[in-house]
C-alpha cells in the first residue's frame, strides 16, 4: 500500500479501502454533484453531475449531464448553482444517467470537496436502482485542512483560489463539471504538496 494512503487515512481525508497512490497507476475521478437540497434524508435528489478522469499529473476526460429526477428545484437551490425547473424539463432520468456515470467511473477512486455531501447523494440515488455503491474516497476538503492550515476558511473557491490565484478555472462555479475541474487541480496541487512535505511517498 502507498504510504500516501497511510498518511492521509490517518488524516482522515482517504474513505473505502486500501489505496495504491502509484502516480503512474492511480484510477482517480474527481466528481461534484448539483442537487435539489442538502440531504438526501430530507429528500434531496441530484440534478447534475460532472466527473473528469485526473492522471498523469492534468485533467482528462469528462463526463457531464443534467438529470430530471421527476421532482421540484426549490428556489433557494436555484438561487445557489442556477439549475432550473425548465432546464430539466427534457432531460434524462436517473437510472439512464447514472448507468453512463457508473460505466465511466470503472473502478476509480473518487476524489470530492467534501466527500462527505456527494457520496451520500450518489449512495443515495444507487441505492434507489438497487446498485452497490463502494467506491474508495478522497476527501480534498479534508486534505486542505490538513495541509493549508490557516486559510480563512476551507470552501471550494477559496483552497482554489490560494493555490491557483483565481478563484474558479474559467467556469461557472456552482455548477457540477466546473466544481469537479476544480476539486481535480485541488488534489493535484495538494499531492505535490503531500510529497514535498514527506519526500517519497510512495512504498
Amino acid at each position: 500500500m502507498g504510504k500516501i494512503y497511510k498518511k492521509y487515512e490517518k488524516m482522515g481525508v482517504c474513505y473505502g479501502g486500501e489505496i495504491t497512490l502509484d502516480e503512474e497507476k492511480m484510477s482517480l475521478v474527481a466528481i461534484d454533484v448539483e442537487t435539489t437540497g442538502l440531504s438526501t434524508r430530507s429528500g434531496g435528489r441530484i440534478i447534475e453531475v460532472g466527473a473528469v478522469v485526473v492522471e498523469n499529473g492534468t485533467l482528462g476526460e469528462e463526463f457531464n449531464s443534467l438529470v430530471n429526477p421527476g421532482v421540484k428545484i426549490p428556489g433557494s437551490a436555484t438561487r445557489i448553482h442556477g439549475i432550473t425547473n425548465t432546464m430539466l424539463r427534457h432531460q434524462p432520468p436517473p437510472n439512464s444517467v447514472f448507468r453512463q456515470l457508473q460505466k465511466f467511473m470503472g473502478r476509480s477512486t473518487l476524489i470530492a470537496h467534501n466527500a462527505v455531501f456527494d457520496m451520500a447523494f450518489l449512495r443515495a440515488e444507487f441505492t434507489r436502482m438497487d446498485w452497490e455503491f463502494d467506491y474508495r474516497q478522497i476527501c480534498t476538503l479534508r486534505m486542505s485542512r490538513q495541509l493549508l492550515p490557516g486559510l480563512i476558511n476551507y470552501k471550494l473557491a477559496t483552497v482554489y483560489k490560494y493555490l491557483y490565484g483565481s478563484k474558479s478555472c474559467g467556469s461557472r462555479q456552482h455548477r457540477a463539471l466546473a466544481d469537479a475541474q476544480m476539486a481535480g487541480r485541488i488534489w493535484l496541487r495538494l499531492f505535490e504538496r503531500g510529497q514535498d512535505n514527506s519526500g517519497s511517498m510512495i512504498s
